[in-house]
């Protein structure tokens, strides 16, 4: 049977594509901050899903991806769906970094790990949740959008690098717009929101034809290639208030893994 780990699976869009692989057969590995979710999740195949408490802003987490995969019995999938996003106008310090450590360097911490345990294996499927935010720098969310454009550009060279190394490593950049999630549960409306099972189910196709970069769903296909077309000068022009970055979580998955999802 498949195996696939999940790094942030506690809640959100982690947690229903554990669930729909799951329901496929997948033996999971599933790791976030809130072991108290992770042990609910486990009742549901205690025979098939290995949990491990994982925190990726800590020089351990590492460590502890290693024994989940030992313990499960190898990867052949690494999934990472950690990450937090906020609206930070005032650009408050402690906002803007955390994000950058989460997004950033806790993402980097990880998806090495997963890197270099498919290049001693010879193979293996490495994929992320970015966001379309990652396309333009957002004003409402710099730190946000920006450390999404770093993800995109770090997958893309990691690819580069297994090509260079001869590895059979697979990669796959998964890029959703608006999800409804508990962090837009405020009253406010929000354009094209998608639900998480929608959203799982789109990712799952795409792990399964192990596809190379995916826009979550057909309507964000099309605002990111007008994005794209928008030049420099009327870009920096446009007002967008009130919505948070996409993708974002719920106050749970924020709390996931230094971490969200």
């Amino acid at each position: 049977m498949q195996r696939a780990l999940i790094v942030g699976a506690t809640s959100g869009i982690g947690k229903e594509t554990a669930l729909q692989l799951l329901q496929k057969g997948w033996i999971l590995g599933l790791a976030g901050r809130r072991e108290e979710n992770l042990k609910e999740l486990q009742q549901l195949a205690p025979d098939r899903i290995h949990i491990r408490a994982i925190d990726i802003c800590q020089e351990d987490a590492t460590d502890r991806l290693l024994e989940l995969i030992e313990e499960m019995g190898g990867m052949d999938l690494y999934l990472h769906c950690s990450g937090i996003g906020h609206q930070n106008y005032q650009l408050a310090p402690e906002i803007e970094l955390r994000t950058l450590e989460t997004n950033g360097t806790g993402f980097v911490r990880m998806v090495t790990a997963a890197f270099r345990y498919f290049a001693q294996q010879k193979r293996g499927h490495l994929a992320v949740i970015s966001s379309i935010a990652g396309t333009k720098g957002l004003g409402a969310a710099p730190a946000y959008s920006a450390t999404k454009r770093f993800q995109n550009t770090y997958i893309d060279a990691l690819e580069q690098l297994a090509r260079i190394q001869k590895l059979p490593i697979r990669f796959t950049d998964i890029r959703p717009g608006f999800v409804a999630t508990g962090l837009l549960n405020d009253g406010k409306h929000y354009p094209m929101l998608m639900h998480t099972e929608k959203v799982a189910r789109h990712i799952v196709c795409a792990l399964e034809k192990k596809k190379r970069i995916v826009v979550i769903d057909w309507r964000y296909r099309i605002l990111v290639a007008l994005w794209r077309l928008i030049p420099p000068f009327l870009w920096k022009r446009m007002t967008v208030r009130n919505y948070p970055p996409p993708v974002l979580l719920s106050p749970q998955s924020v709390a996931n893994g230094g971490t969200h999802r």
